[in-house]
């Protein structure tokens, strides 16, 4: 192999080690603008008039799927990066809380499913963090995602229940069926996350 081509190579492998340790990248750019646009979500739903509501549930879809697309992009593209697996799970439970805030204060969403909902995201976020600092990988569980996208499909319905979408049917019921569906993901899911956490520590003998 010539000199310059030996060069050439190295010097496409630093440049694609460079983009996967930057954390300036597309994927993170992208959970960065879910996390921003949270608090635009939260003004508009704050005062939740027809108009107000649909403007919310379209910002709140967006950002939603930014977090189908910025997973799929750090895979695709080799840009998975410390920064991105810390802040992709905060940005989703931070804007699916605060959708879950909102619709309790709103009376459409029991007390009880956002507190159940909430102690399992805090949960598993403490498990994760722990696991995180003995080294430990847990990956995403399946059921897991299956969770986020109904809870996201909840959230819509329920937020949307007093607009013209009404007359498509009884988003309320829909809604609140569906959540309940992800609530019972949800705990499934942490328990599998659980179990993972738990083969680990045995294994490490800790």
């Amino acid at each position: 192999m010539r000199v310059s081509e030996v060069w050439k190579q190295a010097g496409i492998g630093l440049a694609k080690s460079a983009v996967r340790e930057t954390n300036i990248n597309l994927p993170n750019l992208l959970t960065v603008s879910r996390i921003l646009l949270i608090p635009v979500f939260v003004i508009l739903f704050a005062t939740p008039t027809p108009a107000r509501s649909l403007a919310a549930a379209v910002v709140f879809v967006v950002a939603a799927v930014t977090d189908m697309l910025d997973g799929y992009l750090a895979r695709r593209r080799s840009q998975i990066t410390r920064l991105g697996r810390l802040l992709d799970p905060i940005a989703d439970k931070l804007l699916v809380l605060s959708a879950l805030i909102l619709l309790v204060q709103f009376d459409r969403v029991s007390a009880l499913v956002a507190i159940l909902i909430i102690a399992r995201e805090v949960a598993v976020t403490g498990i994760r963090a722990i696991a995180a600092t003995e080294g430990m990988i847990l990956s995403a569980e399946l059921t897991g995602k299956y969770k986020m996208a109904l809870q996201v499909i909840a959230v819509v319905f329920l937020m949307l229940e007093d607009t013209a979408f009404a007359q498509f049917g009884n988003l309320h019921v829909a809604g609140t069926v569906t959540l309940y569906v992800s609530l019972v993901l949800g705990y499934v899911s942490g328990a599998k996350y659980l179990l993972n956490f738990w083969r680990q520590v045995t294994l490490k003998g800790l």
